[in-house]
């Protein structure tokens, strides 16, 4: 195995501990060089499903393919359709290992999907944002969820961020336009003060950081683009994005967490710029030393932000070493070496 060397041997001795399967399967996974078609990975990802936070989350499904509540998934918060398909997709479930979450993916979709491509949080293409249908691209394509349609949900994606093709709100009877809560281009957001709102543009760049090259069209490349400069618009380690009414930054940019629902931090804007190509960019450099400088003695990071009894599964107590924080610090900076 060619483990990263920024690695402590204790601190991989920690985070592949057989009585964490879900852990140790997405270390093996993503830090250890092994073809995903390794014999060691293969039992791993076996063992994740079988006896790990995965099954945990797909038992809480029903037989017809939702949690809780039936219909758009967006609530209660955080164990419905939407929340428990983004945790599945961040503990590394697989649909092809698995076909209730090929069940959940298209159940969802048919409630949620617009014919323009829109993903709702009501049903209605006005219940669309960005770090809603960022989110649910970003996972479904983690999940290895296949539906053509899903082609047209970036289209839109990439509209939404660029503007071409969709009219202002006000436009009633245009076939393409803006809402109350995705209100304008350069992920302008209703719930934001109408002002561009990073935590949205995150996860639209997660999205599109995760979708395969040949997929990205010269309109998604233009997204891209646009959403590079706006997290580049600001020191990313800095957090100084619009922030509704407030003058100061979201104190949560820099409280590191799991799982990562709608609120984001400067290690998932570090992950998405690496992804993207961009470790080697200057003006990351601070972001990746804030990433170090959170680190412990023991190689580990705090658990900062989570959702203790609001999800599925129990993550750990925050401001304690946490194993899925750490996983996801190695994952940004093995990209660094």
């Amino acid at each position: 195995m060619s483990w990263p060397n920024i690695i402590p041997e204790k601190t991989l001795k920690w985070l592949l501990e057989p009585e964490d399967p879900g852990v140790r399967y997405l270390a093996l996974k993503q830090l250890s060089g092994l073809s995903e078609n390794d014999p060691e990975i293969i039992s791993a990802l076996e063992i994740a499903h079988r006896e790990g936070p995965i099954k945990t989350v797909l038992d809480a499904m029903h037989l017809d393919g939702y949690w809780v509540d039936d219909g758009p998934g967006y609530n209660p918060k955080y164990r419905s359709a939407v929340w428990s398909l983004i945790l599945l997709a961040q503990l590394g479930a697989s649909a092809e290992f698995d076909s209730r979450i090929n069940k959940a993916c298209q159940r969802y979709l048919n409630f949620v999907l617009s014919a323009n491509g829109q993903i709702s949080s009501t049903g209605p293409p006005s219940g669309t944002s960005d770090c809603l249908q960022g989110n649910i691209l970003a996972s479904l394509l983690d999940l290895g969820y296949l539906d053509p349609r899903l082609d047209k949900a970036f289209e839109w994606l990439a509209r939404s961020v660029t503007g071409e093709g969709v009219s202002p709100m006000k436009d009633k009877n245009a076939a393409l336009r803006y809402y109350a809560g995705k209100i304008g281009p350069d992920f302008q957001c209703g719930s934001n003060n109408k002002l561009a709102c990073a935590w949205g543009a995150v996860k639209v760049m997660l999205a599109f950081s995760k979708l395969p090259e040949d997929k990205r069209t010269p309109l998604i490349h233009r997204a891209i683009q646009k959403g590079i400069d706006f997290l580049f618009s600001t020191d990313p380690a800095d957090a100084g994005y619009p922030n509704g009414w407030n003058l100061n930054p979201n104190g949560n940019w820099w409280k590191f967490g799991f799982p990562v629902f709608y609120v984001s931090d400067i290690l998932q804007i570090t992950e998405v710029l690496v992804k993207l190509g961009y470790a080697r960019d200057l003006r990351l450099n601070r972001s990746i030393q804030l990433i170090r400088d959170k680190q412990d003695p023991d190689g580990k990071w705090q658990l900062g932000y989570g959702y203790s009894g609001k999800t599925w599964v129990e993550f750990g107590p925050k401001k304690e070493p946490n194993k899925w924080v750490t996983l996801r610090a190695y994952q940004v900076l093995k990209h660094t070496l």
